[in-house]
């Protein structure tokens, strides 16, 4: 017994095991530096609002670009961006989603509104959408406060449900920082 175990944990053969075990420590050390600085460059480029060369197709690559076209207003794009990443995402991350649609309809309904009053109908349409996707990251999520208060306010500024026989002229329509909108 004592002469099996000399042989199977001999000195040439423990070597080889270590030198073998040092080689391949190595080369995933090296890996992961690799993937580290690839990281960091990702970062980097969509710190600067640059199309990222690594990860292009990548979940993050996507969402940040999406959300980069919504910090230059282009709306439309963003929401194409971010509508196709739902059927890939994580539920924390359809949350993300969803709060940033939420967003895009709630930025354009602003705008839209603060021009002219003759668009009541689509700048109720937009806010509408804008609630809708509130709703549904904060069912995805309820944790987010941004998007708990957003939703808060879309209940607020949007007029309640229209009661049968009630006229045109006595809804009250949109609410605006609690300051009816349309008023002499």
């Amino acid at each position: 017994m004592a002469i099996i175990t000399k042989n199977l944990f001999s000195t040439k053969k423990l070597t080889w095991f270590f030198t073998l075990l040092l080689v391949i420590s190595l080369g995933i050390f090296i890996k992961q530096l690799i993937e580290l600085k690839n990281i960091q460059a990702f970062n980097q480029e969509i710190a600067e609002g640059k199309s990222p060369h690594k990860f292009i197709n990548s979940f993050e690559a996507r969402y940040a670009t999406a959300y980069w076209l919504t910090t230059k207003e282009r709306y439309k794009e963003a929401n194409i961006l971010f509508t196709n990443l739902l059927p890939i995402a994580s539920p924390s991350q359809k949350a993300a989603i969803q709060y940033n649609i939420g967003n895009i309809f709630f930025k354009r309904a602003l705008a839209l509104n603060g021009t002219d009053m003759t668009v009541k109908n689509e700048t109720e349409y937009l806010f509408r959408q804008a609630k809708n996707q509130y709703q549904q990251a904060v069912r995805l999520d309820n944790s987010h406060w941004g998007t708990r208060y957003n939703l808060d306010r879309m209940i607020l500024m949007l007029p309640g449900t229209p009661v049968p026989g009630v006229g045109e002229s006595e809804s009250p329509g949109l609410i605006m920082g609690n300051i009816p909108v349309g008023l002499p």
